[in-house]
């Protein structure tokens, strides 16, 4: 403890690093101002008795993710959400268009830019469709005062929702440029911790009111577990041994060859991080969603079972998608072809391997082995809530057993510990991990980013 609190300071001495910090918090607590900030004509008591009881599905998590201002017809009502379906989108088109992949992989720091823009003006498009469909939602809930004409109500609303969503999109950046951690990843972190604390009381007072502090106790107890389990998914890396070529040291007769440095190549057990749940879970309320168009009745059968998330179905598809999109996604995400191009340029290689395609085929190899572990517990998070559910937990505090709302979590905790200890271990003091390695801290960890 002692030495926690000597890093604390050791933090604050570094003004660099804690006017980082302050900037952060203050970015930060604007963004949760905003969230408290009603539209104009909205009514918040109707609106809040239409959404006492859950919308659920995809309504539920919008709400996790924009820390409560979906249901409260915030300015932030979208959140940031719209920009990471826009870069959602432009990943997946620099997998399969060529123009995209050319900016992405060749053009450089030029190319980023106009990736950049492109997200940016792809953002104010689905903040605009997005935004028509809440004001639907919102007027469908009888949640609209009656007195404001419903054209005014639409532009004016529109307008500000989408201004709500570029404004937190540059309150993001400004965090990543002049703050500490990315951004937006903060911003979506900060929602959901917005709704951990009063899950955290009630099932207190629960568990105080049934089983007793023991139980009580017990689930604080496994919930550390997965967040440690969880960590070694993120950070879990194997590494394969590399060799730079021996060069020649000396002159003339004198010189004599030296064998080249080792490093290693670290491929990630979980190289697709967040996406696949994500991919998996919109894919689930697919087909509720689709029933609701054609006039059908998602309240029944089938339906209804792939709607809940405590159902076995539910459970059973969802895991198999998260297994599924994370294969898929790590196929596109990681290219061995690039990483044996890379080893070639720099004139090394994978000891006992040739260089070129036998380097790839074994790289790939080594990707697709790693992924089947990596896959089935990335599953396993994935329906944790669902386990955490039916043992008696709250459906608000089971959502941080697992899921997206955990490995977003520990993801964005871990990449900001990472930045801070970097300005701790550039000025020689002790980091705040003194044992183990947080990812990132080795100098091969670069490949992917240079190649």
């Amino acid at each position: 403890m002692n030495n926690f609190i000597t890093t604390l300071k050791n933090i604050w001495k570094i003004d660099e690093l804690k006017n980082r910090i302050l900037f952060t918090l203050g970015i930060l607590l604007v963004y949760r101002i905003g969230c408290f900030i009603v539209l104009p004509g909205v009514v918040p008591e109707k609106l809040e008795a239409a959404t006492a009881s859950g919308g659920g599905g995809l309504l539920d998590l919008i709400n996790v993710f924009t820390g409560g201002a979906f249901n409260s017809a915030a300015i932030f009502a979208l959140g940031i959400m719209p920009y990471i379906t826009a870069s959602i989108i432009i990943q997946l088109m620099g997998f399969a268009v060529p123009y995209f992949q050319r900016l992405q992989q060749r053009e450089g720091e030029s190319g980023r830019k106009k990736i950049t823009q492109i997200t940016r003006l792809l953002t104010v498009a689905i903040t605009l469709v997005q935004g028509g469909g809440y004001l639907t939602y919102i007027k469908s809930l009888g949640a609209v005062d009656a007195a404001i004409p419903g054209g005014i109500f639409w532009i004016c609303n529109i307008i500000i929702l989408c201004t709500g969503t570029i404004f937190a999109m540059w309150l993001g950046e400004k965090i990543t440029d002049r703050g500490i951690g990315n951004g937006i990843s903060l911003l979506i972190t900060i929602g959901i911790i917005a709704s951990l604390p009063s899950a955290f009381v009630f099932e207190f007072q629960s568990q105080l009111e049934g089983s007793g502090l023991i139980m009580f106790v017990l689930e604080i107890a496994i919930l550390f577990a997965i967040v440690l389990v969880t960590v070694m998914i993120v950070q879990g890396v194997r590494k394969i041994p590399t060799q730079f070529a021996k060069r020649m040291v000396g002159r003339g007769s004198s010189s004599m060859p030296v064998a080249g440095n080792r490093d290693y190549i670290p491929l990630k057990v979980n190289a697709s991080g967040v996406m696949p749940i994500i991919f998996a879970q919109a894919l689930m309320f697919l087909p509720s969603t689709v029933a609701q168009f054609l006039g059908g009745d998602p309240s029944n059968g089938i339906l209804r079972a792939l709607n809940d998330f405590t159902s076995g179905p539910y459970n059973i598809v969802y895991f198999i998608l998260v297994v599924l999109f994370t294969y898929i996604y790590t196929a596109l995400l990681v290219n061995p072809q690039q990483y044996a191009e890379y080893l070639k340029r720099q004139n090394a290689f994978i000891p006992g391997i040739k260089p070129g395609k036998s380097t790839a085929d074994f790289i790939d190899n080594v990707t697709t082995r790693i992924t089947l572990p990596g896959s089935i517990f990335l599953g396993i998070i994935a329906i944790l809530p669902a386990f955490a559910a039916a043992f008696g937990v709250n459906i608000a505090f089971a959502m941080f057993f697992g899921g997206t709302s955990l490995l977003i979590l520990v993801a964005v905790v871990l990449d900001t510990l990472q930045q801070i200890e970097s300005h701790l271990l550039m000025r020689k003091y002790d980091g705040l991990v003194k044992t183990g390695r947080l990812q990132g801290r080795s100098r091969m960890q670069t490949i992917g980013s240079n190649m």
